[in-house]
């Protein structure tokens, strides 16, 4: 049975969304005017709440205020808190029967591999309402309200379940153009060319050169922080991108860019399907996981 905490410890939401606003905007009278809220009344809500913890959260000098160093910490974790809770109203408006997935999944991957195979789980099952977000970075089950997510990596994760997706395979790409200049024969020829990378794979290409026996030292190049844009680039023929095969088909087939040389990569991590535990039995994310796993079992 979950502990109950102590009334004084659980303010009412009037309360703390003053404290928010305030904090964030650093002014009674901008927070007065964001909550359509007088001052003074804005003044007596922080005032309340303070003596309700029994802490004081602003230092006050004249017409300012500022946050103690305990009011900056608190309104932190409180912002967190109001951005979940209202994260969590909107999707309960929008789907009030709970029959709904929100998603968190890389961008690239998302928008190239997964969105165009979606129709087919739209159609088989037509009341589960499906929200994605993309997430360039690694999310947090504990901040963010969602109730899984695709994750690219090593499947070590205390605390949350997951199955394997796919696997990855690496290769080096770039416009016709610039494999023509540089006529591309044996692995360390591409060192001459401007080598793309991405922020999240900031060693890519020195796996890839000390996989095939180059030096990789010293490897140097333009940083971009999405597969979409390092693909553009590359099309547009600033330099030579490393990245997943699967992910760049259509510009292979359209002749947008070409192979610089036939030496694929293994990545050595894969895709993950993940989920908190107490997500385990939510209905949406096992029709969507079993949907998933058909999708992707060509791919293991």
């Amino acid at each position: 049975m979950p502990i109950r905490a102590p009334r004084r410890f659980l303010p009412s939401l009037p309360l703390l969304a003053a404290f928010e606003a305030a904090a964030r905007t650093g002014s009674i009278t901008q927070a007065a005017i964001e909550l359509s809220l007088t001052q003074s009344a804005v003044s007596r809500q922080i005032k309340a709440l303070e003596g309700q913890l029994g802490v004081e959260l602003f230092i006050r000098e004249k017409q300012k205020i500022r946050l103690t160093l305990g009011g900056q910490t608190y309104a932190r974790e409180i912002r967190d808190a109001l951005q979940k809770i209202s994260n969590a109203s909107l999707n309960l408006r929008a789907h009030p029967g709970g029959g709904a997935l929100t998603l968190a999944v890389p961008p690239t991957f998302g928008a190239r591999w997964l969105t165009p195979r979606l129709p087919a789980f739209v159609s088989r099952y037509p009341d589960v309402m499906l929200n994605m977000l993309s997430r360039l970075s690694q999310f947090d089950f504990k901040q963010d309200v969602i109730d899984a997510a695709i994750y690219f990596g090593t499947p070590y994760w205390p605390g949350i379940e997951m199955v394997l997706l796919r696997t990855e395979t690496m290769i080096p790409v770039c416009s016709p153009g610039l494999a023509a200049r540089y006529g591309f024969r044996r692995a360390a020829d591409l060192r001459r060319a401007p080598l793309l990378h991405l922020t999240t794979r900031p060693d890519a290409w020195e796996r890839w050169l000390s996989a095939n026996g180059v030096d990789d030292r010293a490897v140097h190049g333009m940083l971009f922080d999405q597969f979409s844009n390092l693909l553009a680039a590359a099309v547009a023929g600033l330099g030579i991108a490393l990245v997943p095969d699967f992910l760049c088909e259509s510009e292979l087939e359209s002749g947008g860019m070409v192979e610089a040389l036939p030496l694929p990569f293994q990545s050595g991590e894969a895709y993950y399907l993940c989920w908190p535990e107490e997500r385990a039995s939510h209905g949406p994310l096992l029709l969507f996981r079993d949907w998933l796993l058909a999708e992707t079992a060509a791919y293991r």
